[in-house]
């Protein structure tokens, strides 16, 4: 046994004791240590630990000088307090949510748009971002038999990728890895399929740059050019923690929403990928504005910039 696979099986271990103790802790329980490893982290940890420095440019870029210090720093401690709790909910998720107790953890917000467009007869696209528990909303759907490809990367560690493999086929979804994704995925969409994937990840220098928080971000156009190439509807949804009501909910309540449908029938988008791409990164955009402090700042969005164009210097004709 190699170095690393020692690592990788140590590191597996320490994670299933963590769900293990966690499994045996109430909600109030595991709210109350997810926020104090949280505050402890944020105010005891050296900044570059916690990454401050770049959610402080990133909510600089988004809001600019309306964000005063204290505010910043309100919604980058509730941006650790709601990850903590996002972790603790994954681990309580499958034996917490089913369908006879649904109602008292979801709530919908125009649920008629995702129930139309997943009995439409087109394949469809589930787009989110790094805002909310990503996880539920699909989990959710899973529920009720909306079966999805889930678009993801394949985690280093082998033995925790399998656990969140078998997390989401508990739900009858299946997870296509996003290094040679496509031929899954086009196979999803010649089916009229559904596969789900986040889209506001830096797509690096060669990406389609479209506007984000009103500066230029990359992004990925292979999201508008499936939608254009299969007639996929794309849904842009979210699913954003609610206020917590201990007394009259035994568990976490989320809001699952559909922000945005995007056809590539519509007129205004004439199989244009950069209208389509500005649409949904509208669309997220208005999804981080619901809560701030459910999104994931720590990335950074705005890492690639567009290239400056060379003015060509006209050559003076020889007489």
């Amino acid at each position: 046994m190699t170095g690393k696979s020692i690592r990788y099986l140590a590191e597996y271990t320490v994670f299933r004791l963590l769900t293990a103790a966690i499994g045996c802790l109430s909600y109030r329980q595991s709210v109350l240590v997810a926020e104090s490893i949280a505050k402890f982290a944020f105010f005891c940890l050296p900044r570059k630990l916690t990454r401050y420095k770049v959610c402080r440019e990133n909510l600089q870029t988004a809001f600019g000088d309306e964000l005063d210090d204290e505010r910043a720093d309100r919604i980058i401690l509730g941006m650790w307090i709601h990850l903590l709790r996002l972790i603790v909910e994954m681990i309580q998720l499958p034996r917490k949510l089913r369908r006879e107790n649904f109602h008292e953890c979801i709530t919908f917000q125009d649920r008629h748009l995702a129930v139309t467009s997943l009995t439409s007869d087109r394949p469809v696209i589930l787009l989110s971002g790094h805002f909310g528990n990503w996880e539920m909303s699909l989990v959710s759907f899973g529920l009720f038999g909306f079966r999805a490809g889930a678009v993801a990367r394949a985690l280093d560690n082998p033995h925790l990728h399998d656990w969140f493999r078998r997390f989401r086929e508990q739900t009858g979804h299946y997870m296509i890895l996003k290094s040679g994704a496509s031929e899954e995925v086009s196979a999803e969409m010649e089916s009229a399929g559904v596969v789900a994937m986040l889209g506001d990840q830096d797509a690096g220098p060669r990406g389609l740059f479209v506007d984000f928080f009103g500066k230029p971000a990359s992004t990925f156009k292979s999201i508008g050019v499936l939608a254009l190439q299969y007639d996929a509807l794309i849904c842009v949804g979210y699913a954003r923690r609610l206020p917590d009501d201990f007394i009259n909910s035994r568990w976490t309540r989320y809001e699952i929403g559909i922000e945005a449908v995007i056809d590539p029938r519509d007129e205004d988008l004439a199989g244009d990928v950069q209208a389509i791409t500005r649409r949904y990164s509208a669309a997220l955009e208005q999804i981080v504005l619901k809560s701030p402090e459910q999104y994931f700042w720590v990335h950074r969005r705005w890492k690639s910039e567009p290239r400056k164009r060379v003015k060509k210097t006209a050559v003076p004709k020889a007489a």
